[in-house]
């Protein structure tokens, strides 16, 4: 199977953070500060890429930063199971952007 494009994980995955990302923070920020932070960085994606059109946007920094606030897209064991659907649609994101 030929490893899926940025572009083809961004439309499969990005209505879907949309909706969560700030339902997950709205729940989940309190507990886990650092999820204010996801929230944030997503927001900075979500305006490049629009701003990219198809085109591929300049999200180096915002994945480096992801990575190093998750702790790689670790699930802390005390969450549902949308905060962990986020991570790991950031982190097929993430790969696919790399990739």
């Amino acid at each position: 199977m030929a490893k899926e494009t940025f572009n083809e994980v961004k439309e499969k995955h990005f209505k879907t953070l949309e909706q969560f990302v700030p339902i997950v923070d709205r729940v989940h920020g309190d507990h886990h500060p650092e999820f204010h932070d996801v929230h944030k960085l997503f927001n900075s994606i979500s305006a490049k890429v629009k701003e990219a059109g198809s085109e591929k946007p300049e999200l180096k920094e915002e994945f480096e930063k992801l990575r190093e606030v998750t702790d790689n897209y670790t699930v802390p064991a005390d969450v549902c199971e949308s905060y962990e659907a986020v991570y790991k649609m950031l982190s097929e994101l993430d790969k696919a952007y790399e990739g």
